[in-house]
């Protein structure tokens, strides 16, 4: 991919990680080959990405890296330890190579999503007592639209940004402020 982004572009100068999986089963009985994929594909994939597009920024002193964390990097949510423990790691990550690469002139941030409707979770949101909780838990009393994340990435990916590095950018409607909500 590396390869073909200096081909085209000459340079890379912003690297966006944001693949992920999700498993939701009990702790106890989840399937270490689960875990393993869930943590290769959210944690070890996002590290494998900033070595190789790392070591092209550091070679040109200049680069933003985005990583996308969670909610589940700061709370945990019921039945998918898994994916929380991956996305701690990635806001974990994040902060280490901000130590490490910042001085190189590459600035390392992630984003921490709170709930946003997708295709993939639409279901669960709108038609089970997980997404009521969900949403009862989130003050502004709805869930996220995916472009109110693109201000996050633009800014972080700026100019504006240039003496951030090692944040972990919340994204979430308030739901980590909240306490009790009624």
């Amino acid at each position: 991919m590396l390869a073909t982004c200096l081909e085209r572009f000459e340079k890379v100068e912003i690297l966006l990680n944001c693949a992920g999986k999700i498993k939701r089963a009990p702790t106890l009985d989840f399937l270490e080959s689960d875990w393993n994929d869930i943590l290769d594909t959210n944690l070890t994939g996002t590290l494998r990405a900033c070595q190789v597009f790392g070591e092209h920024m550091l070679s040109r002193k200049s680069g933003r890296i985005i990583n996308i964390a969670s909610l589940n990097s700061f709370v945990a949510l019921h039945e998918v330890a898994a994916y929380a423990a991956s996305k701690a790691g990635v806001a974990a990550l994040t902060r280490a190579l901000a130590v490490e690469w910042s001085r190189d002139g590459v600035l390392t941030n992630a984003i921490a999503p709170g709930v946003f409707r997708t295709s993939l979770n639409a279901d669960l949101l709108d038609n089970t007592p997980r997404g009521n909780e969900l949403l009862l838990r989130t003050p502004m009393g709805r869930f996220g639209k995916l472009d109110e994340l693109v201000g996050a990435a633009v800014f972080l990916a700026s100019d504006s940004a240039s003496f951030v590095t090692g944040q972990i950018l919340v994204v979430d409607g308030g739901f980590l402020a909240s306490g009790v909500n009624q």
